[in-house]
């Protein structure tokens, strides 16, 4: 085996010095973006039929519809082969597929374990298979955006390309998993990019279209919701999708504070295997009594928009108190309530999945409660499937925070554009709503309270990314406490410099003299011998501690008027940063990550 790897190895460079002899760096992108595009569009593919015919197996083998006993079995098997798979085959955290792209961009430099190419897909495909309460998109986002980061190791990329990479990766993804390119750009840019110039949308386009088009030979031009819209109407309700754009508002704070408080109180309990029979006793007890709760939640959404709403009665408890309507709105409210805690419990549990599928799932129940209340008062009449599809995209808007990945995604999975004006009215009134309320993304979150977060702003973005490494200054003559003016006059006579760091024999500083402090008594030889450096340094009012951000080193720096300022690591001495170097670095920075 090992044999294999390093003729492979060997190969590979061989191609890899002839081809980088041949090209440019950005035709190799464009033609990596391709590559790229492909392996995504195909990993959604398999993992979009993979999930279908391991469901409809359990369907088929088991008659689910009818046995709703299995509901409650079902996800807790999934979910524990799921575990068994990612604690003794993986061995590593592989929830949270977004989150995770997102550190690697700020923390890791875009480096994501060649594990993610495929750890994810598997176990999506044993959770959301069995009836796990989740979506495919974040682990097929994950698989994707791996690929790119590992493509661009392999090809030995600097930053800037791997980070494009990684976004050809996620485009690609959601371009496949959808079959929805424009949506698959708009999410890269939106969700995941920092900063990008006009020449890196194109490899994002070829990329996306490549997946998309891929996914559309191999399983058909169909639209996941192919429905016809009523547009005769909706400009004359257009103030009531205001309304319905401040209530998926809510839900969408709803949805991002009740999944991670379910998380963090998940995490108390430590024991993995009692965290998922838990979990999954719990959420087996919800899809017994919520059917509808079962899998992604698309066939839900069916329903839902093609008027055929009655049928998710079906093996319910009150399937014979179907036609009692307050009865029936209660029903749907209490499966919008109980959705976000059975998507929480599954990935919690050890599950494998994403937001997207609960977003959209959510956000499409939630449009049709507020048109199924609002038709019961006699002077109002609006379109219920109508209001569930400008529903979905008011969610995944306040979920996610990314209005027009909502606007473009929702425009092409249902086969077209004609409710634009409602899509874009209740995506930024649920943006707005929800950002009065949650600051960050459910995305980010976990990254903004650690102080990890990759942000568009460019500033700290950029401070982010730089390493402190680079900039540190060791060319300083360090002097001992108990020296003397001699010494210090002697290390004058060396340096280049005008700071002297102090430092004591365990190697932690204890003052610093300058120039300008002894000026005065440089030149008296009488005192050379009389006087110890302890008694002429002070400890520095402004330093830097190791492990700072760029952004706080930074801020001290201007802060502090001083042109070098001392870096410490639990006090003890390791160099200086200038006011030069860093704001140079940072130019330097920009200039090469926006450069065309």
């Amino acid at each position: 085996m090992n044999s294999i790897k390093m003729l492979f190895n060997k190969y590979f460079d061989y191609i890899f010095k002839l081809i980088v002899k041949k090209i440019s760096a950005k035709r190799l992108i464009l033609i990596l973006s391709f590559i790229v595009g492909l392996l995504a569009g195909i990993a959604a593919i398999f993992l979009k039929n993979a999930v279908h015919y391991l469901s409809a197996f359990i369907f088929e083998s088991q008659n689910v519809s009818k046995v709703n006993l299995l509901y409650f079995i079902i996800p807790l098997t999934g979910i524990f082969i799921t575990v068994i798979f990612v604690r003794k085959f993986i061995k590593d955290d592989i929830g949270h597929g977004v989150t995770k792209v997102l550190y690697s961009m700020s923390k890791s430099n875009g480096y994501l374990k060649p594990h993610n190419m495929f750890s994810s897909l598997i176990g999506a495909i044993f959770t959301v298979g069995s009836g796990g309460s989740v979506g495919l998109e974040a682990p097929i986002v994950l698989t994707g955006s791996s690929i790119g980061s590992n493509l661009s190791r392999k090809f030995k990329l600097n930053y800037k390309y791997t980070l494009l990479l990684i976004g050809c990766g996620a485009a690609g993804a959601i371009a496949g998993i959808f079959k929805a390119p424009i949506a698959g750009v708009i999410f890269a840019l939106e969700v995941l990019m920092l900063d990008l110039t006009l020449w890196s949308i194109i490899p994002l386009l070829i990329s996306s279209a490549t997946a998309a088009t891929l996914a559309s030979f191999l399983m058909g031009k169909d639209v996941l919701f192919n429905f016809t819209p009523d547009v005769n109407t909706y400009m004359q309700n257009l103030h009531w999708y205001l309304v319905l754009g401040i209530f998926t508002g809510l839900v969408s704070v709803y949805f991002t504070r009740g999944t991670i408080f379910i998380e963090e109180n998940m995490k108390k309990i430590t024991n993995p295997y009692h965290r998922l029979f838990f979990g999954s006793i719990i959420l087996g007890c919800l899809i017994f009594i919520f059917p509808p709760l079962f899998g992604e939640g698309y066939n839900t959404l069916r329903l839902l928009l093609t008027d055929n709403s009655e049928k998710l009665l079906n093996s319910t408890f009150i399937y014979h108190l179907k036609d009692n309507f307050w009865i029936w709105l209660a029903f749907l409210l209490l499966i919008l309530f109980f959705k976000v805690i059975a998507m929480t419990l599954t990935t919690s549990s050890g599950g494998v999945g994403g937001i997207f599928a609960p977003s959209l799932f959510s956000g499409g129940l939630s449009g049709f409660i507020v048109a199924k209340a609002l038709n019961q008062l006699s002077f109002i009449q609006v379109s219920e499937k109508n209001f569930a599809l400008a529903g979905m995209a008011g969610v995944m808007s306040g979920v996610m925070h990314s209005p027009l990945t909502a606007i473009f995604l929702i425009g092409e999975i249902t086969g077209g554009y004609a409710l634009f004006i409602p899509l874009i009215i209740v995506s930024a009134t649920s943006f707005i709503t929800v950002r009065l309320f949650v600051p960050y993304s459910i995305y980010t979150h976990r990254l903004a309270q650690r102080g990890e977060l990759i942000t568009h702003d460019k500033d700290k973005t950029t401070f982010l990314l730089m390493n402190i490494d680079e900039l540190i200054e060791t060319n300083f003559e360090i002097l001992n406490p108990d020296s003397k003016l001699r010494d210090l006059v002697n290390a004058i006579s060396r340096s280049s410099r005008n700071v002297f760091p102090v430092i004591d024999s365990d190697g932690k500083m204890v003052g610093i003299l300058t120039l300008n402090d002894v000026r005065q008594i440089v030149f008296n030889h009488e005192l050379y011998d009389k006087i110890y450096i302890r008694n002429l340094m002070y400890f520095p009012e402004v330093y830097v501690n190791y492990n700072d951000s760029l952004e706080t080193i930074a801020n001290k720096i201007e802060s502090s008027g001083h042109y070098n300022v001392p870096v410490l690591q639990e006090g003890k001495y390791i160099g200086f940063v200038s006011r030069a170097k860093v704001f140079s670095a940072y130019r330097k920075f920009i200039k090469d990550f926006s450069e065309e």
